[in-house]
Protein backbone atom coordinates (compact mmCIF):
# COMPACT_ATOMS: atom_id res chain seq x y z
CA UNK A 1 0.00 0.00 0.00
CA UNK A 2 1.14 3.18 -0.74
CA UNK A 3 1.10 5.50 2.32
CA UNK A 4 2.24 8.35 0.81
CA UNK A 5 -0.90 8.98 -0.99
CA UNK A 6 -2.79 9.22 2.09
CA UNK A 7 -0.93 12.34 3.17
CA UNK A 8 -3.16 14.87 4.99
CA UNK A 9 -2.70 18.42 2.96
CA UNK A 10 -2.70 21.26 5.29
CA UNK A 11 -3.30 24.77 3.30
CA UNK A 12 -1.24 27.45 3.79
CA UNK A 13 -1.24 31.37 2.53
CA UNK A 14 1.20 30.50 -0.46
CA UNK A 15 -0.99 27.11 -1.56
CA UNK A 16 -4.61 28.97 -0.60
CA UNK A 17 -6.42 29.74 -4.26
CA UNK A 18 -9.01 32.62 -3.30
CA UNK A 19 -12.07 33.70 -5.51
CA UNK A 20 -14.06 36.69 -5.68
CA UNK A 21 -17.81 35.76 -5.19
CA UNK A 22 -20.66 38.33 -5.50
CA UNK A 23 -24.15 37.74 -3.82
CA UNK A 24 -26.89 39.56 -4.06
CA UNK A 25 -28.81 40.00 -1.12
CA UNK A 26 -32.76 41.39 -2.66
CA UNK A 27 -35.16 39.29 -1.02
CA UNK A 28 -32.86 37.10 1.32
CA UNK A 29 -33.17 35.95 5.09
CA UNK A 30 -30.28 37.91 6.70
CA UNK A 31 -29.51 35.11 9.01
CA UNK A 32 -29.88 32.17 5.94
CA UNK A 33 -27.79 34.65 3.65
CA UNK A 34 -25.11 35.30 6.93
CA UNK A 35 -24.59 31.91 7.58
CA UNK A 36 -23.49 30.94 3.98
CA UNK A 37 -21.40 34.18 3.31
CA UNK A 38 -19.71 32.92 6.88
CA UNK A 39 -18.88 29.31 5.81
CA UNK A 40 -17.74 30.81 2.12
CA UNK A 41 -15.79 33.88 3.53
CA UNK A 42 -14.25 30.71 6.51
CA UNK A 43 -13.10 28.37 3.23
CA UNK A 44 -15.45 25.54 4.70
CA UNK A 45 -16.61 24.80 1.30
CA UNK A 46 -13.59 23.96 0.01
CA UNK A 47 -11.62 20.38 0.84
CA UNK A 48 -8.54 21.99 1.48
CA UNK A 49 -10.11 23.84 4.16
CA UNK A 50 -7.61 24.59 7.13
CA UNK A 51 -8.83 25.57 10.37
CA UNK A 52 -6.09 27.77 11.17
CA UNK A 53 -5.28 29.31 7.82
CA UNK A 54 -7.32 31.91 5.81
CA UNK A 55 -8.40 29.63 3.07
CA UNK A 56 -11.75 31.33 1.82
CA UNK A 57 -13.10 33.29 -0.40
CA UNK A 58 -13.47 37.46 -0.78
CA UNK A 59 -17.85 37.73 -1.25
CA UNK A 60 -18.72 40.93 -2.32
CA UNK A 61 -22.50 41.12 -1.15
CA UNK A 62 -25.12 43.65 -3.13
CA UNK A 63 -28.26 44.97 -2.59
CA UNK A 64 -27.90 44.52 1.43
CA UNK A 65 -30.40 47.24 1.88
CA UNK A 66 -33.14 45.16 0.16
CA UNK A 67 -32.44 41.88 2.95
CA UNK A 68 -35.39 40.48 4.58
CA UNK A 69 -35.78 39.68 8.23
CA UNK A 70 -38.48 37.03 9.48
CA UNK A 71 -40.76 37.70 12.04
CA UNK A 72 -40.98 40.81 14.52
CA UNK A 73 -36.79 41.47 14.43
CA UNK A 74 -37.48 44.40 12.51
CA UNK A 75 -39.04 46.69 15.31
CA UNK A 76 -37.85 44.21 18.17
CA UNK A 77 -34.56 43.20 17.93
CA UNK A 78 -31.64 45.72 19.12
CA UNK A 79 -28.43 46.28 18.17
CA UNK A 80 -25.87 48.05 20.96
CA UNK A 81 -22.85 49.35 20.80
CA UNK A 82 -21.23 51.54 23.23
CA UNK A 83 -18.99 54.62 22.70
CA UNK A 84 -16.67 54.63 25.06
CA UNK A 85 -17.78 57.18 27.26
CA UNK A 86 -19.63 57.12 30.64
CA UNK A 87 -23.17 56.89 29.62
CA UNK A 88 -22.49 56.16 26.17
CA UNK A 89 -24.85 52.92 25.49
CA UNK A 90 -26.60 53.59 22.42
CA UNK A 91 -29.51 51.32 21.27
CA UNK A 92 -30.83 51.01 17.70
CA UNK A 93 -33.38 48.44 15.94
CA UNK A 94 -32.73 47.22 12.06
CA UNK A 95 -35.80 49.35 11.09
CA UNK A 96 -33.60 52.13 11.82
CA UNK A 97 -30.27 51.31 11.10
CA UNK A 98 -31.57 49.98 7.07
CA UNK A 99 -32.32 53.61 6.71
CA UNK A 100 -29.31 55.25 8.24
CA UNK A 101 -26.52 52.56 7.20
CA UNK A 102 -28.18 49.07 5.44
CA UNK A 103 -24.65 47.76 4.76
CA UNK A 104 -24.22 46.97 8.83
CA UNK A 105 -26.66 44.79 9.41
CA UNK A 106 -25.23 42.12 7.33
CA UNK A 107 -21.65 43.39 8.23
CA UNK A 108 -22.98 42.65 12.19
CA UNK A 109 -24.62 38.77 11.07
CA UNK A 110 -21.75 37.68 9.49
CA UNK A 111 -19.48 38.91 12.07
CA UNK A 112 -21.21 36.99 14.98
CA UNK A 113 -20.71 33.64 12.56
CA UNK A 114 -16.87 34.21 12.11
CA UNK A 115 -14.16 33.00 15.18
CA UNK A 116 -13.72 35.83 17.47
CA UNK A 117 -9.74 35.97 17.37
CA UNK A 118 -7.32 37.43 15.01
CA UNK A 119 -8.22 34.93 12.68
CA UNK A 120 -11.81 36.27 12.59
CA UNK A 121 -10.70 39.96 12.70
CA UNK A 122 -8.68 38.63 9.11
CA UNK A 123 -11.23 37.33 7.69
CA UNK A 124 -13.88 39.98 8.06
CA UNK A 125 -11.05 41.75 5.93
CA UNK A 126 -12.91 39.76 3.01
CA UNK A 127 -16.42 41.12 3.10
CA UNK A 128 -17.41 43.79 0.88
CA UNK A 129 -20.77 45.13 1.62
CA UNK A 130 -22.69 47.89 -0.39
CA UNK A 131 -26.16 48.88 -0.24
CA UNK A 132 -26.77 49.74 -3.61
CA UNK A 133 -26.68 46.92 -7.18
CA UNK A 134 -22.94 48.35 -7.73
CA UNK A 135 -19.60 47.60 -6.79
CA UNK A 136 -16.04 48.46 -8.03
CA UNK A 137 -14.15 44.95 -7.70
CA UNK A 138 -15.27 44.22 -10.99
CA UNK A 139 -11.55 44.18 -11.98
CA UNK A 140 -11.18 40.55 -9.86
CA UNK A 141 -13.62 39.30 -12.26
CA UNK A 142 -15.94 38.04 -9.78
CA UNK A 143 -18.64 34.78 -9.98
CA UNK A 144 -21.93 35.70 -9.86
CA UNK A 145 -23.36 32.91 -6.77
CA UNK A 146 -26.76 32.13 -5.24
CA UNK A 147 -27.24 30.30 -2.34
Amino acid sequence: MNTLSYKTVSANKSTVNKEWIVVDAEGEILGRLSSQIAKVIRGKHKPSYTPHVDCGDNVIVINADKVKLTGNKLNDKVYSRYTGYPGGQRFISPKQLLAKHPERIVESAVRGMLPKNRLGRALFKNLYVYAGGEHPHVAQGPKTVKF
